[in-house]
């Protein structure tokens, strides 16, 4: 089984990439396999609505997404890391999250988790728009003992944070836990629930 990590800090070792470094020892402690995605620093552009990705099977801007396609479709459950801009999610992560979103298949009934970094608050905010994410696709939303965010300014100061990685470790075998769950339900003859037809409502007569 693996997980894939996504780290939407510029900075590809700072924070974030400290918070989910302790998820994916976790869970690589619990025999999952574990890859962290850098998205980079370099622009990434947002979705733009134009469906090419059904078409095309990729987006139509070639960027570190199109990695991201691939990697996805082997994944079974998923880890989203943003440091917090502005009581947010930094806008890059967002604009990467809205096409991967709209272009990776199957994702319905993969586990997943969200972790943000921030130095002193806005992370709740933060932590709400990104778990949104996997509700709106029948994805299984990980939890641990309390909101899964970790404080500092630097990596150094987030490894003195032990209650924030604590958390981040509590993410990493409940993932791991419900994965083996998923999985002996399949070995069992347990199907995933069949999704009816989509119905739209447009509230607008």
């Amino acid at each position: 089984m693996k997980v894939l990590l996504i780290n939407g800090r510029p900075k590809a070792n700072g924070c974030t990439f400290t918070d989910l470094s302790e998820v994916s020892k976790a869970l690589e402690s619990e025999g999952i396999e574990t890859t962290i995605f850098h998205i980079g620093n370099d622009y990434i552009h947002g979705c733009v609505g134009c469906g090419g990705c059904k078409k095309l099977g990729k987006c139509v801007f070639d960027d570190r997404l199109n990695e991201v396609i691939e990697l996805a479709k082997e994944a079974d459950g998923f880890v989203f890391g943003s440091p917090v801009y502005y009581a947010s999610p930094n806008g890059a992560m967002i604009s990467f999250l809205d096409r991967m979103f709209t272009a990776v298949p199957n994702l319905s009934h993969k586990p997943g988790a969200v972790v943000v970094s921030a130095r002193r608050a806005g992370t709740t905010a933060s932590i709400d728009v990104l778990q949104k994410y996997f509700t709106i696709r029948n994805m299984p939303l990980v939890s641990s003992s309390y909101w899964p965010m970790v404080h500092g300014s630097s990596p150094e100061d987030v490894a003195k944070d032990l209650e924030g990685l604590q958390i981040m470790r509590g993410i990493g075998r409940n993932m791991a836990w419900l994965l083996k769950c998923i999985n002996a339900g399949k070995e069992a003859g347990i199907d995933t629930p069949v999704p009816e037809t989509p119905v739209k409502t447009n509230f607008i007569r």
